[in-house]
């Protein structure tokens, strides 16, 4: 018997790439943020904390301050300050743990794992945003029970400026991470840098005018209202300029250059 193999010629095989898609790779960078023991206990931690700080709202506030938006409000400030950490982790875990080896042999080309991690971070932070609007609910509900205002209502702008605030936070730890790349020293050095700018500002007089544009802890505080002005976004973007796109820049420049190990 024969058996007569037929081959088209000239028309080339199919080629499959073995390069995961963008959108594959940010769902890997979603599950590192909450497989590893320190993301997890951290998420919990930012939980655990808002929720503290929403029940003592709810026992000792007054009643006509337990509104649907001062809730929200409130739980925006432990969920700000703990985000980032989450951020930094997302890619100094990589190289403490020594798995940026792994990574990037897998993805040579290093700036698609850093896209992926700044879109899995910057989706974390508008979940983040979701889970205070819940939070705020539920806390709504029980004062509405317990005889607070109960007030339902919320300006359209101060969701846009939690939005503003919980993705510029989240990305200044990413910022911090790539810089550093070293998990202590980058919480430390997020932690510590704008609170010693600040206690400068406040104590050196000539400090005090710049703190007004570059302390963040100032310029960052009308996103907490549903009202700024035109010179209040203007110093606040020029904060982000010192405290995210120049670590973010020069973080994106010494990963793409840094030997792996």
């Amino acid at each position: 018997m024969t058996t007569t193999l037929a081959r088209t010629v000239g028309t080339p095989a199919p080629a499959t790439s073995r390069t995961p898609s963008l959108v594959r790779l940010t769902g890997v960078e979603l599950r590192k943020l909450v497989d590893t023991r320190a993301g997890r206990w951290l998420l919990i931690a930012i939980g655990l904390v808002a929720a503290v700080i929403i029940t003592l709202q709810l026992a000792y506030a007054p009643d006509d301050q337990q509104t649907f938006a001062s809730f929200f409000g409130t739980s925006l400030f432990p969920v700000g300050v703990l985000l980032p950490v989450l951020g930094i982790l997302s890619i100094t875990t990589e190289w403490s743990q020594r798995t940026a080896l792994t990574t990037f042999a897998l993805v040579p080309r290093r700036e698609r794992v850093i896209i992926a991690k700044l879109v899995a971070v910057l989706l974390a932070a508008l979940a983040s945003v979701l889970v205070c609007l819940a939070v705020a609910a539920v806390a709504t509900l029980v004062a509405e029970a317990t005889g607070g205002a109960g007030i339902w209502r919320l300006d359209g702008m101060l969701l846009v400026h939690a939005l503003v605030l919980q993705v510029s936070t989240a990305l200044i730890g990413v910022a911090f991470g790539l810089l550093l790349l070293h998990t202590p020293l980058a919480i430390v050095a997020y932690l510590v840098l704008p609170i010693a700018w600040s206690i400068l500002g406040a104590l050196v007089q000539p400090l005090y005018r710049a703190g007004e544009w570059l302390d963040t802890n100032r310029t960052m505080e009308p996103l907490f209202t549903p009202e700024m002005t035109g010179g209040q976004w203007q110093r606040l973007v020029v904060s982000l300029l010192l405290w995210l796109v120049v670590p973010l820049v020069a973080g994106l420049v010494r990963t793409m250059r840094q030997e792996v190990t």
